[in-house]
């Protein structure tokens, strides 16, 4: 509850202090959240990892943060905008102060958002910790973080977008590189879906390095609310892949190998239908979400003109056929594969419930993804009016 107020205070707030204050209360509250069994090495030890570089992260963060009010001399949001649109900060001589404050502040969140080389956290944190708080973890705050950035960086400091926008892209072309081939060598199915989350943030940054180009702001809508629009799909796909390896696991034993799946459609064909669902979203298969989600980031990033843009499409296209092969490893071991587990899976019917909706919405939205995308476009729209 802590960390959802905390989620809830980063993404209203309009104040440097206030955006803060939220996430120092989201991220406390999840370093209590993975060390919750305290007599389990391996989660005590990514807590540890956890709350060292997260403080530094926090640490980065406040520093950039500070060097932005140094130069704007606001805490505002909107008083931000206006002083380095204005001209007002380079005019007192600080326009170096700020340009180092954005990269610390860069830093700081490319850290939440789990970005190379700034992902040392996310295998272990999603490893070792129980798989209901590994759920939660890269569920919602994902979302909060992806409003925070938007929130800093475009609310507050979009004058400064050719400057961000650089370190954004060098940040997701790292990750999708990182994040992919990375992935490929797991064994351990949390330790796989985390490095695939890294990629898929840095697929999400592909679509903020579309919102100005050369000084042109007219893509800005369509940029941002595509990137909206990936990282919803992308939490709602996750929800469902964590939630069939929660229903999986038993007392004293976490269904966390991929090799723990083998022949799962055997057992349950709602389970892996469920799991293959999701998973053949996170590879962007059409006609799920996933598919959707991917284009309109390529088609955000096509819009702007330059061969640079051409290129980073191109290479996303072909970092995400090279994640989709650990993707549909996971399918072929669920669907061709003797069982290893003889184990009943028990779950009640509001469970079997809640897995069936998500997967059916990761189908539905794939297939009629328009209501989704102009809600996405609505909220960019008023943020920006």
């Amino acid at each position: 509850m802590f960390a959802l107020l905390g989620m809830f205070v980063m993404i209203s707030g309009h104040n440097f202090l206030v955006i803060y204050l939220g996430l120092e209360l989201l991220t406390l509250s999840s370093y209590a959240l993975v060390a919750l069994r305290r007599d389990d090495v391996q989660a005590t030890e990514a807590a540890m990892k956890y709350f060292v570089l997260g403080a530094l992260a926090s640490g980065f963060l406040l520093y950039g943060l500070s060097m932005v009010y140094g130069a704007t001399g606001s805490l505002a949001l909107p008083e931000v905008m206006q002083s380095i649109a204005g001209g007002e900060a380079t005019l007192k001589g600080s326009a170096q102060v700020l340009t180092l404050g954005l990269v610390f502040v860069v830093a700081g969140l490319a850290f939440k958002l789990g970005v190379v080389p700034f992902h040392m956290w996310v295998p272990d944190v999603y490893h070792g910790a129980p798989t209901a708080i590994t759920l939660m973890i890269g569920g919602a705050p994902k979302l909060a973080a992806f409003a925070i950035v938007i929130r800093l960086l475009v609310e507050g400091l979009q004058p400064l977008a050719f400057d961000w926008q650089q370190m954004l892209a060098v940040l997701a072309v790292m990750s999708l590189l990182v994040g992919n081939f990375a992935a490929i060598a797991q064994t351990n199915l949390k330790r796989m879906l985390a490095f695939s989350t890294i990629a898929q943030m840095g697929f999400m940054l592909l679509g903020l390095l579309a919102g100005v180009v050369n000084g042109d702001t007219g893509n800005m809508a369509n940029a941002y609310s595509s990137s909206m629009f990936y990282v919803i799909t992308y939490v709602l796909t996750t929800l469902g892949t964590f939630g069939v390896i929660l229903l999986l696991s038993r007392s004293g034993f976490e269904s966390e190998n991929i090799s723990d799946l083998a022949g799962l459609n055997q057992r349950s064909p709602l389970y892996a239908g469920v799991m293959a669902i999701c998973m053949f979203s996170l590879a962007g298969v059409p006609p799920l979400v996933g598919f959707y989600a991917k284009l309109s980031v390529l088609q955000a990033l096509l819009a702007s003109s330059g061969a640079f843009y051409v290129g980073l499409a191109v290479f996303a296209v072909i970092m995400s056929l090279i994640g989709a092969f650990y993707y549909l490893r996971l399918v072929k071991v669920m669907y061709f594969d003797a069982p290893t587990q003889t184990a009943d899976i028990e779950a009640g019917l509001d469970a079997r419930s809640v897995l069936s909706v998500n997967g059916a919405l990761v189908l539905l939205l794939g297939i009629l993804p328009g209501g989704l995308m102009a809600l996405c476009a609505q909220a960019v729209a008023a943020l920006l009016a």
